[in-house]
C-alpha cells in the first residue's frame, strides 16, 4: 500500500466507522511512558478517550496500572483489565454514589477513589460508606481557573479540609487539579500560564503535605502533560495521546504522538457538479466544533466540508470527475474522545490489514454496576 493508513482488505471495513492502527497505538503508549522516563507511577491516563477493554489491557501490560475515569462504566473496565487504582474524576451524585460502593466491593484488588468539593457531598459519601462499612479514598477537586468544577483556594477549602478530618469513612489522598482551559499552541506560553495558575495551589499543597505526607497532586490532561511531567511530585493524566487527534496534533506541536484512530467513510452520491456526499454525518464524528474543525481527510485534496446532517457529509471538491461512488476516504477526527463515544467498535488494523474488531464497551453509561 502507498500510504500508512491504507487498508489492504478495506472491503471488510464498513463505513462510517473507526479504524484503530495497532502500530500507532503501541507507539503512543511507549512514547507516553518514555516522557516520564519509564516511571509509570507518574501516569494516570484518562480512560474517556479509548473506552475499550482491549486498549486497557495493552496499557496494563505495558506497566501502566493507575487510571482516571469519567464514568462508573470506565472504572469498571479498568478494574477488569487489572488496574491497581482508578480515580473517578467526577463528584458523584444520585445513584452513582451507591454504584461506587458496589464497584469497590466487587473489585477489592482495585482501589477506587472519587472527587469532592463541598461539605454536603462529603457528608453524604461518609454516611453511606459508614453504613456499608467501607473506606472511600477521596481527592479534593481544586478549581484552578477553569470554573467547571472544584473548590478555590481559600476559607471554603480550609473548612472542607477540617470537616474531612471528622469523616472516619473517607481517606484523604490529595488534590486533583484540572487545567483543560490552558491549551496555547506555543509550549512556553502554555507552560507559563499553567505554572502561574498553580502558584497558590502549590503553596497550599505544601502545607497539606506536612500533615499528609503521602498526599498526591494529580494534574491536568493531555495539553498540560508536557508541563506537569517536568515536576517530579505531580501525577500526570494524559488521555487523548493514547489515540491522538487532529485538534491536539495541530496545537501541541511538542508532543510527537501519532493518529491511531481514523474515520473510514465512503462516497455515497455525486448529486451535482463539484459536490460529493459521504456517509459521515454528525452521528459518526464529534460535531461540537464548527464544520471546518471536525475531520481532516488524508487522501482528499482541495476540498471543503460544507455541511453535515445525521448520516450525510456534503463536500465541495475541485476534481469532481476524479471521484466515484464507493471511494474510501480516511479522516483524522478533530476531537477523538466524543467521536469514539459514537461508535460500538473499531476495526483493528495491523500491517495494513484488518485483523480484528474491538468493542468500545464503556460508551455505555452502565455495564454491570
Amino acid at each position: 500500500m502507498e500510504y500508512w493508513y491504507e487498508i489492504e482488505n478495506i472491503d471488510t471495513v464498513d463505513s462510517p466507522s473507526i479504524a484503530l492502527y495497532l502500530e500507532h497505538l503501541k507507539f503512543n503508549i511507549h512514547e507516553m511512558i518514555s516522557l516520564v522516563d519509564g516511571n509509570t507511577n507518574r501516569l494516570m491516563p484518562h480512560i474517556k478517550t479509548n473506552k475499550m477493554p482491549k486498549v486497557m489491557a495493552l496499557l496494563v501490560s505495558s506497566g501502566i496500572k493507575n487510571f482516571k475515569a469519567s464514568t462508573i462504566a470506565e472504572a469498571e473496565i479498568a478494574a477488569e483489565a487489572g488496574a491497581s487504582s482508578v480515580l473517578i474524576a467526577h463528584q458523584l451524585v444520585g445513584p452513582k454514589v451507591n454504584r461506587l460502593i458496589l464497584l469497590m466491593k466487587r473489585f477489592p484488588n482495585t482501589q477506587f477513589s472519587t472527587l469532592l468539593d463541598n461539605t454536603g457531598s462529603t457528608e453524604l459519601l461518609n454516611q453511606l460508606a459508614t453504613e456499608e462499612k467501607v473506606i472511600v479514598p477521596i481527592y479534593i477537586d481544586i478549581n484552578n481557573g477553569m470554573n467547571r468544577s472544584g473548590i478555590e483556594i481559600g476559607k471554603e477549602l480550609d473548612d472542607l479540609m477540617a470537616f474531612l478530618n471528622t469523616c472516619k469513612a473517607l481517606q484523604f489522598k490529595g488534590f486533583h487539579v484540572y487545567d483543560g482551559h490552558l491549551r496555547d499552541s506555543e509550549f512556553a506560553v502554555r507552560n507559563e500560564k499553567i505554572e502561574t495558575g498553580l502558584k497558590d495551589v502549590n503553596s497550599y499543597f505544601k502545607a497539606v503535605r506536612e500533615k499528609y505526607q503521602d498526599a498526591q497532586m494529580i494534574c491536568g490532561g493531555t495539553p498540560s502533560f508536557t508541563s506537569h511531567l517536568l515536576e517530579q511530585n505531580r501525577i500526570t493524566s494524559p488521555g487523548t495521546c493514547v489515540l491522538w487527534d487532529w485538534g491536539y496534533g495541530e496545537k501541541l506541536t511538542e508532543q510527537k504522538f501519532k493518529p491511531a484512530a481514523l474515520l473510514i467513510t465512503r462516497v455515497i452520491s455525486k448529486p451535482t457538479d463539484g459536490i460529493i456526499t459521504v456517509d459521515l454525518g454528525h452521528k459518526s464524528v464529534a460535531a461540537e466544533n464548527p464544520i471546518d474543525k471536525r475531520v481532516k481527510f488524508l487522501n482528499l485534496e482541495n476540498y471543503q466540508l460544507l455541511s453535515q446532517s445525521e448520516e450525510h457529509g456534503v463536500i465541495k471538491v475541485k476534481d469532481w470527475d476524479k471521484y466515484k461512488v464507493g471511494d474510501v476516504f480516511y479522516g483524522v477526527p478533530y476531537h477523538i474522545c466524543p467521536t469514539i463515544n459514537l461508535h460500538d467498535e473499531v476495526s483493528v488494523i495491523e500491517n495494513g490489514k484488518k485483523v480484528n474488531s474491538w468493542e468500545i464497551t464503556a460508551r455505555k453509561r452502565k455495564l454491570q454496576f
